[in-house]
């Protein structure tokens, strides 16, 4: 049994989950003002959206995959780190959300008018789904090893698919903002559009490497889930 270890792509996608975090915080912080869950200036309480749903919910998320395949720790180890990191990026996108529900309404503005507030409502359904799904079959109580082993390629299968929609969806919704920001007069050759446009595709690369790390390795076979 040969257990994947850390490697450059493993690395690589650290350093852009760094990345990505000092940038949205440097935006909302920086440009936008701060963030406050309750304040006259509404636009702080909409901050809290893409901060958690970045570092919350992406980074937090991309780290949960990761760990289960590249920590040199025993296997039921593992399981509990992937399990508690996804369940973290789930509890902080659910706030996310929340947040931008609350932002909306006290702002008057109508809710789940968008492709992005649509995609977004999918994608935290699916990944609370497949959360419970994983817990269950996988943790506790468990499925049996045959059972087990036939779910397994859908788990990861369906994970990474729900994990790539919401990367691009996150894309989409940092491009919402800036046209948003745009049309209400924000410069648009500017240091705060450069930023988010930045932002956005390191969001896309680090997304990316999360994906890498998984696939990158055929010809390497990690533990097929079954042990505990």
């Amino acid at each position: 049994m040969l257990v994947l270890r850390a490697t450059p792509l493993t690395y690589v996608a650290h350093a852009l989950a760094v990345v990505c975090a000092v940038m949205v915080l440097v935006w909302c912080s920086s440009f936008r003002g701060g963030l406050a869950w309750e304040s006259p200036n509404k636009s702080l309480i909409f901050n809290i959206h893409p901060v958690l749903m970045l570092i919350g919910f992406i980074i937090f998320g991309g780290e949960a995959i990761i760990s289960y395949k590249s920590l040199p720790l025993r296997k039921d180890v593992k399981k509990v780190i992937h399990l508690v990191l996804h369940a973290i990026a789930l509890i902080l996108g659910i706030v996310g959300i929340w947040a931008g529900f609350k932002f909306h309404y006290e702002s008057s503005i109508p809710n789940l008018y968008s492709l992005h507030s649509w995609l977004g409502m999918g994608v935290i359904v699916l990944y609370g789904l497949q959360w419970i799904y994983g817990l269950g079959v996988f943790f506790y109580p468990g499925g049996s090893p045959p059972m087990r082993r036939a779910l397994l390629p859908w788990h990861v299968l369906i994970g990474m698919f729900v994990y790539v929609l919401a990367v691009a969806n996150a894309a989409i919704g940092f491009l919402e903002k800036l046209t948003f920001l745009e049309a209400a007069g924000l410069e648009k050759y500017g240091s705060e559009a450069y930023l988010v446009n930045f932002t956005a595709i390191a969001t896309i690369l680090y997304g990316t490497f999360v994906f890498l790390t998984v696939y990158a390795k055929k010809d390497q076979e990690c533990d097929d889930g079954l042990s505990s």
